[in-house]
């Protein structure tokens, strides 16, 4: 507030925490350095918050990356993240997405047959990539259904227990020596550590019978994928990651013997409690008895929250307009937004001090996915987003991402073909 990164002018943006993404990483290696006897490429989800500055320091910081497309692929590169660090996921690539990875060097994890057979059409035999397939160990659901990617019918990876896939798989592996590498991802929030930790022990033990049945190390790196569930209750983050690598181990120590090099693809749990969202109050107004204050995160920026308000719950912090705590006696209130839709609030009838036209909200917890990743209902701008460090001289702050203009959301709306439509109809 005193910086003017917030304010009348400035109503909303988001902030990320430099220590704190660093301190995470630093105990994700931590918890798989404890098996001294395996290698671990960790990868970062890009998806999670796909910002360059934040890749960017976390490359600095040792990690690799984990991308789902094109776009996400150039953010890599343009972070700064050597091919060889870089894992390309998703279930729809085009031939040229992969000729691309391919002729970059990029690992890429194919999601089904038909993928298997794109890539041996493209590839070169000197191509650096590492090559894998991912499989779905068909585990089940976690609570959140939309994350769950370990269900029967999701349509990720190739569905182990459906009749006959699990041989093709094995035959997939000992026809082409180039193909090395399995992948699973089971889901994240929503799933436990015991579902999680289920789905990659069924992975293994694929791996363990390809390798039997061709009679040579084909496999020898495993994809674990992420999903460390975040906790949205409170400021602990539980679970840690080395609850995650205690759950592995009890169902399938064998992933920590050093036969098999190990990748993973946090993302979420990495980012979420390093970050947070401040957001002007507007009005406050009455309704049925409702306290209703007005801000500027709505659906935009909280999607998830307000679309899936049981699944995804944020804890609410109420600032005044100097940006000290707001006390006094508690009302029940809803924080809505300024999307023009009736289901546009992001906390429902929470018991907080009473919020006045110029307060601030803060939405904790959102350093992952919410403010990375908006979306553009009703043509509204992107927020800024700062990073913060701290030390002797006190906090040091850093833009990540400017705030979207107006003259770039009508470009983006199709200025410059303003007239393509009406043209249409114009005499030659």
């Amino acid at each position: 507030m005193a910086q003017g990164l917030l304010g009348e002018k400035r109503p909303l943006a988001g902030f990320l925490d430099a220590d704190g993404i660093r301190e995470s990483v630093a105990a994700l290696e931590d918890a798989f350095a404890a098996e001294p006897g395996v290698q671990v490429l960790h990868t970062f989800a890009a998806k999670a918050a796909s910002l360059i500055p934040v890749l960017r320091l976390l490359a600095d910081c040792g990690m690799g990356c984990e991308v789902a497309g094109p776009g996400e692929l150039r953010l890599a590169v343009e972070a700064g993240f050597t091919p060889a660090r870089i894992v390309l996921d998703s279930p729809a690539k085009t031939r040229d997405e992969l000729r691309l990875a391919l002729a970059l060097g990029v690992a890429v994890n194919a999601d089904s047959f038909g993928e298997i057979r794109r890539i041996e059409e493209i590839r070169s035999p000197g191509s650096a990539s590492v090559l894998g397939l991912r499989v779905n160990p068909q585990v089940g659901g976690g609570s959140i259904g939309a994350m769950s990617t370990a269900t029967a019918t999701s349509k990720f990876g190739v569905a182990l227990r459906d009749p006959g896939a699990r041989e093709q798989v094995v035959r997939t592996f000992a026809e082409r020596p180039w193909l090395t590498r399995l992948h699973a991802h089971v889901g994240s929030q929503g799933c436990s550590l015991q579902l999680i930790a289920a789905g990659i022990a069924e992975t293994y033990r694929l791996a363990e019978e390809v390798n039997e049945v061709v009679g040579v190390r084909r496999i020898t790196g495993i994809d674990i994928g992420g999903g460390l569930p975040v906790n949205f209750a409170d400021d602990e983050a539980r679970p840690a990651f080395a609850d995650y690598v205690a759950a592995l181990r009890a169902e399938a120590p064998g992933l920590f013997d050093g036969r098999y090099d190990l990748v993973t693809e946090f993302g979420r749990s990495l980012l979420a409690k390093n970050g947070f969202i401040g957001a002007r109050v507007e009005y406050t107004k009455d309704a049925g008895g409702r306290r209703i204050a007005l801000t500027h995160a709505g659906a935009q920026i909280a999607t998830r929250t307000v679309f899936m308000p049981d699944a995804w719950p944020l804890r609410v912090g109420v600032f005044d307009g100097e940006g000290r705590p707001r006390n006094g006696p508690s009302m029940v209130q809803d924080i809505a937004g300024p999307c023009c839709f009736a289901g546009d609030v992001v906390a429902h009838a929470r018991e907080l001090p009473e919020l006045r036209e110029g307060d601030f909200v803060v939405l904790y917890d959102t350093g992952a996915y919410y403010f990375s990743t908006p979306w553009a209902y009703n043509s509204l701008p992107r927020p800024a987003v700062y990073g913060f460090a701290g030390g002797t001289g006190g906090l040091r702050f850093a833009p990540v991402r400017e705030a979207q203009s107006l003259d770039s959301v009508a470009a983006e709306s199709g200025l410059h073909h303003a007239g393509a439509l009406t043209g249409l109809y114009e005499k030659p």
